[in-house]
Formats: C-alpha cells, structure tokens, sequence
C-alpha cells in the first residue's frame, strides 16, 4: 500500500480499475450463470443486499457514517441510476450473448468517456488521440458488422450499456473530487436496492412475461426464492461487486478520466477465459480483429496521455 502511494495518481486509479474488472468479471460471470433462472432485477437486488454489508465495512475504514453526508443527493441519484441503466442492458445482452463478445461490445464506454471528457470534465483530448478513438469505433463497427445476416439487434445493448456507464463516470469524478469511495460506492448499491425493489414491486409477479425472447424473459421473468446454490452464488455476486465498485470509484477518483478509461479493456482476457471454461464461448477472427484495434486504440490513448503527462512534468521541473 505505502509503494502504491509513491505511484503517480493516474498510475493509482489504473491499479485500482484492472483489479476492479477482475473482481467484476466474476460477478458478471455469476450473473450470467443465474440468468436462466432468477429475473434480473431480484439477482440486482439481493447481489447489492449482500455487497452493502461489505461496503460498511469501507465506509467504517475511512472515517465512519459520516463520510457518507453529502451536500449533492440529487447527483448522487443521477449516477447510481445510470449505472442501474448501465448495468441492465449489459446483463440483458449478456443472458443471451457469450461474455467475451459482450464485454468486447462494452468496451465502447471507455471511447465515450474519452470523447465525453473534453466538454464536461474540461480535460484536453488531443487530435492524435481523436484520431485513435475514431479508429476504436471502427473496431466496434467491425464487431457488431451492421447489415449482414450476423448481426442482432440485442448487440445494440451493450453498446447503450457503455454509453449509460460512460455518463456514470463523468458523475464519479465530479463527485469524486470531494467524496470518499466508500461513499461512491454506498449511493450506488443503494440505488440499486430502490431501483430493483421498485421494478420487482411493478413487474415481479411475472404478468409481462409472455415473450420467448431470453433478454426480455429475462428481465419480465416472476420472482422465485433462491435456492442454496443460488444464494451462494448471489452472496459471492455481492462480495465482487463491492471490492470491485469501490475500486472502480477509487480509480476514477484518482486518475484522470481519460489516462484510466483505456485500461476498461483489461477485463477481456478475464471474459475470454471464463466464458470458454463455463460456457465453451470464443469468438470468430472478425470478432478478434474488432476486439483487436479496439484494444490498440485504448492503449495508444494510455500511451498518449502518458506521453504528454510526462512532458508537462518535466517543463514544470524547469519552471522551478
């Protein structure tokens, strides 16, 4: 922890996002395995049940209750409830798509976050890195292949799933500035819990339920009482999520948006080997390729970032 420390905070926030993804790859993994069983919103709403008991255990390790008193609830709101939204489409497409595939998808969110970063955060984003972010989305093009006879409307989710998360971190770093991440990540399983309770309440008889479409059956499906097995896997859901959302609030508090974003791509690896171990899931070479040049579009992005930081660094050492 000291040598973290010694770490520029740029370096901090991409220690802290890489070890997040792990965690949250494996509850998107648990997720996804629960799919076929319990609707969505019951899993959001015991997953974030189970997560809040450990989150207490931050905020009591940063200074207590009172970390969580804010000035900004409305914001707060807004930003869990986007991530409510984030978090929906992607599980959505995820019930139905293999994980690596909708993971690659989602890797829009941290091209959205560099673009969004410019007007609302007022971080500079430079032609070159304008450039590769362009070349990114002809990654995702490459991947969701618009008009040919591969293509599915449900790819379309994850894509609206990074575009929700990408508002959600503009939100996380103007907070972030004056909040904890304990904090961050108690306002955000809290708008899960009233979100879920709220949709449950509305739809959890199952009433809707009357399509044969696995996202929609998915997200309409009555609510049934886990049995062991599925508690089990919802009460380890539950301790990911929280390790993995503070970690994730921490690293956007940390870094800047725009340096930490690229390194949302890291959880590919973790997905290509759950999703072929579980489910026996590998994507197709264009898959690969799209996957491909988005990755090396988020990297040259890091490398760019790193680059000016260090020449920023230096004429300040001259200045002096």
């Amino acid at each position: 922890m000291t040598y973290l420390k010694t770490l520029n905070r740029n370096t901090q926030g991409i220690i802290c996002l890489v070890a997040a993804l792990a965690f949250l790859t494996v509850s998107d993994s648990i997720i996804k395995w629960l799919s076929s069983g319990l609707p969505l919103h019951e899993i959001m709403l015991l997953r974030s049940l189970f997560a809040l008991i450990l989150i207490f255990v931050f905020i009591r390790l940063e200074g207590g209750l009172q970390t969580l008193k804010t000035r900004r609830p409305l914001l707060h709101f807004i930003r869990g409830s986007m991530l409510v939204l984030a978090n929906m489409f992607f599980f959505l497409g995820l019930a139905v798509m293999p994980l690596a595939e909708t993971v690659s998808l989602f890797y829009t969110a941290p091209l959205f976050i560099c673009i969004l970063s410019q007007p609302v955060l007022g971080e500079r984003v430079g032609p070159l890195r304008w450039l590769v972010i362009i070349a990114g989305l002809i990654g995702v093009i490459i991947m969701l292949r618009p008009g040919s006879e591969v293509f599915r409307s449900v790819s379309l989710l994850p894509v609206l799933a990074a575009l929700s998360y990408a508002a959600m971190t503009m939100m996380t770093r103007k907070l972030g500035m004056q909040e904890k991440a304990s904090a961050l990540t108690f306002y955000i399983q809290l708008a899960f819990i009233v979100i879920s309770s709220v949709v449950g309440l509305a739809i959890g008889d199952g009433r809707f339920d009357n399509y044969d479409s696995g996202a929609t059956g998915f997200l309409l499906r009555a609510w049934s009482w886990p049995d062991l097995a599925q508690l089990q896997l919802l009460l380890l859901c539950g301790v990911m999520v929280s390790f993995g959302g503070y970690l994730i609030s921490q690293a956007y508090r940390l870094g800047e948006a725009a340096a930490v974003a690229p390194f949302e791509y890291a959880s590919l690896p973790f997905a290509l080997m759950i999703g072929f171990y579980l489910w026996g899931d590998w994507p197709d070479w264009i898959s690969f390729v799209g996957s491909g040049l988005i990755i090396f579009s988020g990297l040259l992005v890091f490398y760019l970032e790193n680059r000016a930081h260090k020449k920023l660094h230096q004429h300040a050492q001259i200045d002096y």
